[in-house]
């Protein structure tokens, strides 16, 4: 994966306006592999408080990542 096409995961990764399915339906990436790439970009404590916002959310609505 090229450096343009990590960039884009990682910025709609961020977005509270774009799922997982939305993702992997653009770049093919499954949701556990965006987890992973995030994981190895952020840090630690970026990606926490990434996980806890996804989780939070996803338990709030229901087409949420």
């Amino acid at each position: 994966m090229d450096d343009a096409t990590r960039s884009e995961i990682i910025e709609m990764a961020l977005s509270d306006h774009t799922s997982f399915a939305n993702i992997e339906a653009l770049h093919g990436v499954s949701p556990d592999e965006v987890k992973a790439l995030m994981r190895s970009t952020l840090k630690p404590g970026s990606y926490r408080a990434w996980r806890k916002r996804v989780r939070d959310f996803g338990t709030r609505r229901a087409t949420y990542k």
